[in-house]
């Protein structure tokens, strides 16, 4: 299972009660931080996700609203004795830019900081549970979007269906990748005798600030959830274009076209006050779609 909270889903104004974008994408035991606005430590706060619980930040590009809450939530880290390593991933210059904040206020961090300059698309990330890999995307600055999807077995073992069979614990692995047994003396068990199908491992995408841009189809294809700009109702369309942003339409397109499974929309306008046309305007060409609420967690099962 994975669950992505929205603590930010304005674009670079906070505005009518919203905040600049971040989000944190929670998969079993792992807290994925994404982009981290001005405000974000105050609404892990209101909405009482652990900052210790925070291993892995990513920030998809240099402009304020999407890391301008950074510093601020470093340092409060710190100031809560945490121990454990932090790992950010980013453009590049965001590590000259953290190290000069803290050498200017002194600042010694409790833990240990580590950087991961993200310098082409590819995996950034793979272990046990999950991966996650890096695309770029069309903004005015260098800008990236981040893929996470869950590791899973094909299937499970039947701990009950087990035990009647002699199978030394060492062809597990095997098994749950679909083999079937032989014993000693010949006679095969059926893998599907001692295990179980397993809910296939789940997928989220984020794009963050890009115009329309079709070359992002193949990449996001079938994800379960994707997250995706759309800053513009479509009347503003030429706006839209000229500040590299999306609207609502290209946004939903986006999603059809890669046939995903949801969309999820965010970053608005702080020109908007009400966000209803929104969802009206992706819904017409993408029913799965949901407008981001802060606070609000959304599952995918």
């Amino acid at each position: 299972m994975l669950s992505l909270t929205i603590l930010g889903n304005n674009s670079a104004i906070p505005a009518f009660g919203r905040n600049p974008t971040a989000q944190v994408l929670q998969l079993q035991d792992d807290y994925f931080l994404i982009d981290c606005g001005e405000g974000t430590q105050s609404q892990l706060s209101k909405y009482k996700i652990r900052r210790s619980k925070i291993n892995h930040i990513f920030i998809s590009h240099l402009h304020g609203d999407h890391y301008f809450g950074l510093i601020g939530l470093l340092t409060s880290m710190s100031l809560l004795s945490r121990t454990q390593d932090l790992h950010i991933y980013g453009p590049a210059q965001l590590e000259q830019i953290i190290k000069i904040q803290l050498d200017v206020a002194d600042t010694k961090l409790s833990y240990s900081l580590y950087f991961h300059s993200i310098l082409s698309p590819g995996i950034l990330l793979d272990e046990n549970k999950f991966t996650v890999t890096v695309f770029s995307l069309n903004h005015r600055i260098e800008c990236w979007g981040f893929l996470f999807r869950q590791k899973k077995k094909p299937r499970s073992i039947d701990s009950t269906k087990i035990k009647q069979f002699d199978i030394s614990a060492s062809f597990y692995p095997r098994l749950q990748n679909g083999e079937d047994y032989t014993n000693q003396d010949g006679t095969v068990i059926a893998n599907e005798l001692v295990t179980t199908a397993n809910i296939p491992s789940k997928s989220y995408a984020y794009c963050a600030d890009t115009i329309y841009d079709e070359g992002l189809i193949d990449v996001v294809r079938e994800v379960d959830m994707l997250y995706h700009e759309t800053t513009y109702l479509n009347s503003s369309a030429d706006k839209a274009a000229a500040r590299f942003h999306s609207t609502t339409s290209q946004a939903a397109n986006i999603a059809l076209k890669a046939k995903v499974k949801r969309l999820i929309v965010g970053h608005f306008s702080s020109k908007y006050e009400h966000l209803d046309e929104f969802l009206t305007e992706t819904t017409e060409i993408f029913k799965h779609t949901e407008v981001s609420k802060e606070g609000t967690c959304y599952f995918i099962l």
